[in-house]
């Protein structure tokens, strides 16, 4: 019988990883397919959806802070929150730590896009069931978290 609480050896864990990478891949893009069709018509992109969101959870942040945090290209960032200010959904403000890097941040109107699509989301998700606990998810953003450390110096390339 496996001891499922012992630390995998470096080959085991990595076969099991693979696995994780596996589900990963296409449980992204399900939800991006997901997110896309929930969209309007003249609603944000998934693109401007994506940085109305960690503009929601983090409060004005700067072009290259999004790019780090999203681990995408900043020039990506940049089209992204451009098509959002065209919208109106975020505006650029003086960054007082760095007068060449403005703050982006939300208007009323993207504070209000980006919450009526978490709602939408929010009620897509409560249909997961499969009797997870609030440990599974607390394992599953730890091994998620540690994955993606370990490839923090890819982006360094």
């Amino acid at each position: 019988m496996k001891d499922i609480d012992t630390p995998l050896p470096p080959d085991a864990l990595a076969r099991r990883l693979t696995e994780v990478y596996d589900l990963v891949g296409p449980l992204y893009r399900r939800a991006q397919r997901s997110v896309e069709q929930g969209l309007t018509a003249d609603g944000p992109s998934v693109g401007v959806r994506a940085v109305l969101a960690l503009l929601h959870r983090n409060g004005p942040m700067t072009v290259p802070q999004m790019g780090r945090a999203q681990a995408i290209s900043r020039q990506f960032v940049q089209r992204m929150v451009n098509d959002g200010v065209d919208r109106g959904l975020m505006e650029s403000v003086p960054n007082p730590a760095h007068r060449r890097s403005s703050l982006i941040r939300l208007t009323d109107g993207g504070r209000a896009a980006i919450t009526d699509v978490l709602d939408q989301e929010h009620l897509l998700l409560r249909e997961v069931g499969g009797d997870l606990t609030d440990g599974d998810v607390t394992t599953c953003l730890r091994v998620l978290g540690a994955m993606l450390t370990a490839l923090d110096h890819v982006d360094d390339a």
